[in-house]
């Protein structure tokens, strides 16, 4: 068979990958921000008796059981399978939507959303892991953009879910609707290829060849096998030599990162109506900074793989503070649509690169546990940030909401700023790109 057939089939296998990993986020996407989509509709109708600075502990909850399932996902994923851990997440989180739908009561909504924050948490770091096992070098951090823009699909999703859905059948109607992908497991089960990675990694090396062999796809370096040793190996690689402090400052730009991300997330429909907005216009805001957030993958990513993913990552930061900031200012309609637009663009994409940067620059077989650790470490962020604006809330102090955010959106450019300063020193002096994490 010709070299061009093989490659056919190469690419097509990527396309399989990426195909489904993407329909996984956008299901992810949709579950992650339901809830801030009909957050306004519950608390107009104080619906469970919540009140606002419940509502930010709600908000907590999910994204607590987030970080507990990026932190456990890399790990759990490097050791039984990527595939297993994604088919496990979707379904975990699609139940708990479900028992969000039935709760009588703030408790159960809450367990609910805690329980759907352990799927959504590992999800997300296993999928791109996943991704980048396939991706061609050259656009990986393209593909891991790519990949991105489903999570705010999600996000548009679950925005007209609440407009069309909500008001004729009530909130828990949309909770329902993220029960669907339910239907999904049984898809990804079966036509979802393994990492070839893991199965290197675990000492599967002829599967994994002739997998290889098949679909003309990259064979990882059989040395990698080291990785899958101890439960913790991976963990301490992070550490070893100088690598404890590039790996402090992705986690430290990680936090300031979803702080933003989520704070802004969850609250910017109630923050635009507490700064005058119709509720119509605010739910228009969650579908712009959407959109901003596809169009920025795709930017943000081809920028990456040319100039360098924490470079961009940085720029980008700096640019999603001033935006979010601007936020708090009364605006003509227009203009405020258009900022919000450009804040979507850069905040959701200068998180993304963080990832693409510990992603592309891991050992295959220790990439999950490093993505998902520097996804876990950020989601202490993605706690505080519904928590704060929900005090700020309740307070009647929303309009420090978005500067409190802009501070967080400062701190992370700086962080990741000096990740690329120190990456760049290291390139210049070792004469190569620096892989983090590697084992062996």
């Amino acid at each position: 068979m010709s070299s061009s057939a093989l490659s056919a089939r190469g690419s097509r296998l990527a396309l399989l990958v990426v195909g489904l990993c993407w329909l996984a986020v956008l299901f992810d996407g949709l579950d992650m921000f339901i809830y801030g989509s009909v957050l306004p509709h519950m608390l107009e109708e104080k619906a469970l008796g919540i009140t606002s600075a419940q509502a930010g502990d709600l908000g907590s909850y999910a994204t607590f059981g987030m970080l507990v399932g990026a932190l456990t996902a890399g790990t759990v994923a490097d050791r039984i399978g990527r595939k297993k851990l994604m088919v496990s997440c979707v379904a975990l989180f699609s139940l708990a939507s479900g028992l969000c739908a039935v709760s009588g009561g703030v408790a159960v909504f809450g367990l609910g959303r805690t329980l759907a924050g352990l799927g959504l948490g590992g999800l997300l770091p296993t999928a791109i892991s996943m991704v980048s096992d396939y991706a061609p070098r050259a656009r990986a951090a393209l593909t891991i953009g790519l990949l991105m823009t489903a999570h705010h699909a999600g996000g548009i999703l679950s925005a007209y879910v609440a407009l069309w859905i909500v008001e004729p059948l009530g909130w828990r109607a949309a909770f329902w609707v993220c029960v669907v992908p339910l239907l999904f497991v049984p898809v990804l089960a079966r036509f979802l290829p393994e990492s070839l990675s893991f199965l290197v990694a675990r000492g599967r090396v002829e599967e994994a060849r002739a997998l290889a062999a098949r679909y003309d796809a990259e064979l990882p370096a059989a040395k990698d096998r080291t990785a899958a040793g101890a439960p913790w190996a991976n963990l301490l690689n992070l550490f070893r030599g100088g690598e404890w402090v590039q790996t402090l400052l992705y986690w430290l730009a990680s936090f300031g990162g979803l702080l933003l991300v989520y704070g802004v997330a969850t609250w910017l429909p109630t923050l635009m109506r507490s700064e005058g907005y119709e509720l119509g216009s605010a739910l228009t805001f969650v579908v712009l900074f959407n959109l901003g957030g596809i169009v920025g993958m795709l930017v943000a990513g081809r920028a990456s793989d040319r100039f360098g993913a924490p470079r961009i990552s940085a720029i980008w930061f700096a640019l999603t503070a001033g935006g979010v900031f601007l936020l708090s200012v009364h605006m003509p309609l227009t203009l405020t649509f258009v900022v919000v637009f450009l804040t979507g663009v850069f905040l959701n994409s200068a998180q993304t690169m963080i990832y693409a940067t510990v992603s592309i620059g891991s050992a295959p077989a220790n990439r999950a546990t490093a993505v998902g650790w520097t996804s876990g470490m950020g989601r202490f962020g993605a706690v505080f940030g519904p928590w704060l604006g929900g005090q700020l809330l309740a307070a009647d102090k929303g309009d420090w909401g978005f500067t409190a955010f802009a501070m967080a959106g400062t701190a992370s450019m700086v962080f990741i700023g000096i990740a690329a300063l120190r990456t760049a020193r290291s390139e210049r002096r070792d004469g190569e790109p620096r892989q983090l994490a590697a084992t062996g």
